[in-house]
């Protein structure tokens, strides 16, 4: 069922012998560019219109009452409203112990710099709603913000037509059960723009959803084109693209244990990736076998197949860890699974994840609902220079700078100096002026 790449031999370079998908999200831009515009320049209707047209669903009001989100919350079956607040306490928890704090550090008597975080003051978190629902997610965004500080919370999710045109109402609970208020019944880039550019709320122009300062949390193409596009306009978390799994795996791993967790990322979309890395042919034997047996039995087997069987899945067979080791730094995984022995050892040399599970117990479903870390995480790569969604994602490093007379006299020549050799003799004169009696 799985492509198989063999780069036993070595390979100096894999990063470009491995699955991926294939997004452009360069031409996804150019195609919502219109809706965007029209969003900036018309607001409300042009909201109304795409979600018609995109949704199938045209909302007279975009933000959804405070009725229906307390309703959503009592309506919410027992087991999953235990789950959900478990997951918010497991994520609160670790979460808290991301916050920064200000630190003072004396330069030189008398002058110092002061580095505060300050929380960016409105952020919107967007909330898919396509092929599955996300109430994890709206977990996943809104405790990081909530422990940053930060003041304004806002969350946009698709209308469905199944309910009434409002988002999914599990995601409605989630937001009721985290204290959120402010939810829109608006997905795709027609959101994203709303957010970024605010706009009325309803034909009268009775209500009005202000502009955030920031646009967090994972979506289709088009949501991520649209984050490319307002960059800028607004900051955003990352451009996310379809969920991947790499598994690290030898000889040692349940072959059955590799199947299931390939298969849980395969199930979320059809251009999911799931891959292996091992050293061992005899493994990847037995993964395939068990992949024949449980892709058809389960719920979701059309989409399973299609991600699995697609480009940007496969197995990489490698001479050993040390090699897949660098195979899956070169990959940069989004999710990356170390199922070997020592792997505890083998996990703390990876470079290159967006967040790694360890062992046998420790699957990525586990991080996606209730181990405490965040699921909202680099796709496509982009774990070599970026990281996950965290109380950092919401902060803001402000330098304040204070020094008395004496400090600045004592560096003023080095300051004139380096201004001097940039040919910038007026910021050396900005210092000097200070000091009378002194050339200016």
């Amino acid at each position: 069922m799985l492509n198989r790449i063999d780069l036993r031999g070595g390979a100096p370079d894999p990063r470009h012998l491995l699955p991926r998908a294939r997004l452009d999200v360069s031409a996804a831009v150019e195609q919502i560019r219109p809706v965007v515009e029209a969003v900036r320049e018309h607001g409300y209707p042009a909201v109304r219109e795409a979600s018609e047209r995109f949704d199938g669903v045209a909302p007279e009001t975009l933000r959804v009452p405070a009725e229906a989100i307390a309703a959503a919350e009592g309506t919410l079956d027992p087991q999953v409203r235990a789950a959900l607040l478990e997951s918010i306490s497991r994520a609160r928890k670790v979460h808290a112990d991301q916050r920064r704090t200000d630190h003072t550090t004396q330069v030189v008597p008398g002058g110092t710099v002061t580095e505060r975080w300050v929380p960016v003051d409105r952020v919107g978190l967007y909330v898919p709603g396509g092929l599955a629902m996300y109430p994890s997610t709206v977990v996943m965004n809104v405790v990081p913000a909530q422990a940053a500080g930060v003041r304004s919370l806002v969350v946009a999710s698709p209308p469905q037509r199944d309910n009434g045109g409002l988002p999914d109402a599990r995601v409605l609970a989630a937001c009721a059960l985290l204290g959120v208020d402010e939810v829109y019944a608006v997905g795709g880039a027609q959101a994203v723009a709303m957010l970024a550019y605010g706009c009325a709320t309803d034909a009268a122009g009775s209500a009005h959803c202000d502009p955030v300062d920031m646009i967090t949390g994972p979506g289709n193409i088009w949501v991520t084109a649209a984050k490319r596009l307002l960059r800028g306009v607004v900051g955003i978390d990352a451009e996310a693209g379809p969920t991947e799994i790499a598994i690290l795996a030898d000889d040692t791993a349940d072959p059955g244990h590799v199947a299931a967790d390939l298969i849980s990322q395969a199930e979320h979309d059809p251009l999911a990736a799931s891959v292996l890395v091992t050293p061992s042919v005899a493994l990847a034997d037995a993964v395939d076998r068990e992949l024949a047996r449980r892709v058809p039995a389960t719920k979701h087997a059309d989409r399973v197949g299609t991600a699995l069987g697609g480009e940007q899945s496969g197995v990489v067979l490698v001479d050993d860890l040390t090699a897949g080791l660098r195979v899956v730094d070169a990959y940069a995984a989004e999710h990356l699974e170390i199922q070997t022995a020592d792997a505890r050892e083998w996990a703390m040399r990876v470079r290159n994840a967006g967040a790694i599970f360890v062992g046998a117990y420790s699957p990525v479903s586990l991080g996606d609902y209730c181990a405490g870390s965040n699921h909202v995480l680099p796709t496509g790569g982009c774990a070599r220079h970026s990281s996950g969604l965290s109380v950092q994602s919401f902060l803001r490093g402000i330098h304040v700078v204070e020094y008395t007379e004496a400090a600045l006299r004592e560096v003023a020549p080095h300051v004139v100096t380096l201004a001097d050799a940039e040919d910038l003799p007026a910021h050396g004169q900005a210092v000097t002026a200070r000091f009378p009696g002194k050339p200016a």
